[in-house]
């Protein structure tokens, strides 16, 4: 019998505010323990929360974003549970009257669309963190993240492999970030997931049994998490054992996922309204003033660079993967004006030298304008994609300018014909058997003979010439 996984998603994004969600305390991150804290962070009695009016607005934003309706009033709820890092002993949350409802992500999976509905997206604030003592069986009770503001977005059950699950993730991270309401720093868990996941057999309407798999910081551990509950589940629906719902862990370390606790529902948490807290109203003109404050989308840019610039659609979607690249390279391309060359660069050789170091586009220290007079020396033949990838990497390292570095490193690109006609004419002699191979008929060759070219001038021949040049005397 043959399995489908039906996906869930619950994911919460810290917003970007300067202050936490019903108090003064600071947002920042890194600070000593307890350090941004106060009476109502840490639930002394007779305080009061006061709502953030941004946090209502970024909530808007991210639901207009999604497709959600605004609801026009929504209500603060208590969700009561006990533990040592909620000291109020409930979290401000909402439940039947969240800020946004009934939106949707639309997912290009393999060139189709598979649409994921959002059933909804509210506000709510964070717990604090323990730290676990190494050496003593303590714990510590750090409450600087107690009171930051959150949104949760949870989507329907529509997510059917670990690919859709993947892409919703990434394309809902690029989405608030474009949007300017959370930075997706997964590793500071900025934006986190809990996933639920079942299994059915293939054409059955109805959900299997669920388990939730809670703060997954990383895509590898949403993935590998997802997959290894999909092997567990089929190896016991197979087997016929029975499956438990309830909550789970992910290990990194061991590869596997783990039981927490059973899994609770709503009841169990005794929502009530939060007397200390009125309904948020939300007007007509609000709405419409977030609306058309927002920026160009991640979709709506991938369609402009499509249809105005000539990308290909693969270029224009990893491109605007990411915000920061983005502007990165509409920067670039207000100075240089050759959007398929800056691309092709970003997408090539950038993207991989920053894999490679990994670095952030955030934190990256040369500047659009020093990369467009690099790629400019590109354009003009001046330097060829092996030299070019050397002063990159040097402008990187030393912060010189591409023109300096050129000229300090004697790097300008060989396309003297005269001179390219020497160094072929030395190749060629030193290598009688291999022109005599490629006269047979190996056209293969071509590409040892380049090779050959390009390491006798140290990189510089220029490439497109030395190819000419080569068919030329071959033929000969």
């Amino acid at each position: 019998m043959q399995f489908e996984p039906v996906i869930g998603l619950e994911v919460h994004a810290q917003l970007k505010t300067n202050t936490k969600i019903f108090c003064a305390c600071s947002t920042a991150f890194g600070a000593p323990e307890n350090s941004h804290t106060c009476p109502i962070c840490l639930a002394l009695p007779g305080t009061l929360p006061v709502l953030n009016r941004k946090v209502v607005e970024y909530a808007m934003r991210a639901g207009i974003a999604t497709h959600c309706t605004i609801n026009p009033v929504s209500v603060f709820d208590r969700k009561s549970y006990f533990y040592p890092d909620l000291p109020k002993g409930y979290q401000i949350s909402q439940l039947d009257s969240p800020i946004a409802e009934h939106g949707y992500l639309d997912l290009d999976i393999d060139g189709e669309t598979h649409r994921v509905g959002i059933t909804r997206i509210h506000m709510e604030e964070d717990a604090g963190k323990l730290i676990h003592d190494t050496r003593l069986p303590v714990s510590r009770v750090d409450l600087n993240r107690g009171g930051m503001p959150l949104i949760e977005i949870v989507s329907e059950p529509e997510i059917f492999s670990v690919a859709q699950a993947i892409r919703y993730l990434r394309q809902l991270r690029a989405i608030v970030k474009y949007i300017g309401v959370c930075d997706g720093n997964m590793e500071e868990g900025s934006f986190r997931c809990d996933a639920n996941i079942s299994l059915r057999p293939v054409g059955q309407k109805e959900f299997g049994t669920r388990v939730e798999i809670k703060n997954l910081n990383s895509f590898r551990h949403v993935e590998r998490a997802l997959n290894y509950e999909i092997g567990r589940h089929t190896e016991a629906l197979k087997e016929g054992q029975p499956l438990v719902q309830e909550t789970r862990l992910w290990d990194p370390d061991k590869q596997k996922t783990f039981s927490m606790r059973g899994k609770e529902e709503a009841h169990d948490y005794r929502y009530s309204p939060d007397p200390n807290l009125a309904s948020v109203e939300i007007s007509e003109e609000w709405i419409l003033s977030v609306k058309e404050s927002l920026p160009e989308l991640p979709i709506e840019k991938q369609n402009r660079y499509i249809k105005e610039l000539g990308l290909s659609k693969e270029e224009a979607t990893i491109l605007t993967a990411d915000v920061g690249l983005a502007s990165f390279f509409e920067e670039i391309c207000t100075t240089l004006n050759e959007p398929k060359l800056v691309a092709n660069w970003l997408i090539g050789p950038f993207l991989g030298f920053m894999n490679a170091e990994g670095l952030e586009i955030e934190n990256f220290s040369v500047s659009a304008q020093k990369m467009a007079q690099l790629l400019e020396l590109v354009s003009k033949e001046v330097l060829n994609l092996k030299t070019a990838k050397v002063v990159f990497e040097e402008m990187v390292s030393s912060q010189k300018d591409a023109e300096t570095i050129v000229a300090e490193k004697n790097l300008r690109q060989v396309s003297d014909s005269s001179a390219l006609e020497e160094i072929i004419r030395c190749v060629l002699e030193e290598n009688p058997n291999e022109v005599i191979s490629f006269k047979d008929g190996k056209d293969k060759l071509m590409g040892f003979f380049v090779g050959q070219v390009m390491k006798l001038s140290q990189g510089k021949a220029n490439p497109k010439m030395v190819n000419e040049l080569l068919k030329q005397k071959l033929s000969e």
